[in-house]
């Protein structure tokens, strides 16, 4: 098991300017993870993401820590106008960035549901869905990259319209980010969803969530609503109401032992949230991995 963290955990600091691109990747080393994962992004000074990532790489190389993942968007019902060969298309393009990071993994959304929603519900959609997953991963497997769903985006969330649309493209080079925190978003039990998707993991999130019931008052900022309307907040991990040493248990049963990377999104001070939350799960692991 190896521990990565996002450079979107350090959102905080990156959005004030307290600290770059580059230095998130220093700081991740500093912090004692073995890798980190970046996020969608533009080059700057009219750099491509292209020519960027190739720095990024460089830099990673320099400081000693691999690069683990790239995480980006994608709409295979809406996106690109609605065309879905053009969709496909510009998402290989953010494969091809994924192969000069040189990380293993790409994840890409599939969509945030149908702009009409009229008969059109998860399984009348799965199918272009799935071809559009398709497609992708059968041009990543050429880079040596394998891309991935996650249960992210309200949609496509449920552990199972996940796993359908994971057998529904059916191809070695595609499985799934399993996101600890995320199934929450459409109230999935974590224990029961993760237990269901992890014999399909590529790649894990580590997120917390503290939860109250959405029959209480709304609790105010810092708060969002589940699907179902429950509220949620991210925090450290380990401080919250992911049940995170069961959910590891269920990915060592299923003989998951890649990244685990922690996606921090809490309002405390994003470096204090993600250390403590590293040293939290370092913890767990060592328990249920015995590592």
């Amino acid at each position: 098991m190896k521990f990565a963290v996002s450079s979107y955990s350090f959102g905080q600091y990156t959005g004030s300017g307290r600290l770059t691109t580059f230095g998130c990747i220093e700081k991740a080393k500093e912090m004692g993870f073995d890798a980190i994962e970046f996020v969608e992004f533009n080059g700057p000074n009219g750099e491509t993401p292209l020519e960027y990532a190739g720095k990024l790489r460089a830099e990673a190389d320099r400081v000693g820590i691999e690069i683990s993942n790239f995480a980006v968007g994608a709409d295979f019902l809406n996106g690109s106008d609605g065309d879905l060969e053009a969709e496909v298309n510009r998402v290989k393009g953010l494969v091809d960035i994924a192969a000069a990071l040189g990380c293993p993994t790409m994840r890409h959304d599939v969509t945030g549901g149908p702009a009409n929603r009229t008969y059109q519900g998860y399984d009348n959609c799965v199918g272009r869905l799935a071809d559009g997953c398709r497609a992708v991963t059968e041009y990543a497997a050429q880079k040596g990259v394998k891309t991935m769903t996650e249960n992210h985006g309200f949609f496509s969330q449920d552990s199972l319209r996940v796993e359908k649309l994971i057998n529904t493209v059916a191809h070695d080079n595609f499985g799934q980010l399993v996101d600890l925190g995320n199934f929450l978003c459409a109230d999935n039990d974590p224990v029961t969803a993760v237990g269901r998707c992890a014999p399909y993991a590529f790649y894990v999130h580590a997120k917390d969530f503290i939860v109250k019931s959405g029959q209480e008052a709304n609790p105010g900022a810092g708060f969002f609503q589940s699907r179902g309307g429950n509220f949620l907040r991210g925090t450290i991990v380990g401080h919250g109401d992911v049940p995170v040493v069961q959910c590891l248990r269920a990915l060592k049963g299923a003989g998951y032992d890649g990244y685990v990377s922690i996606e921090f999104e809490g309002m405390e001070d994003c470096i204090q949230g993600i250390s403590i939350g590293l040293a939290n799960l370092k913890r767990y692991v060592a328990e249920v991995y015995g590592c």
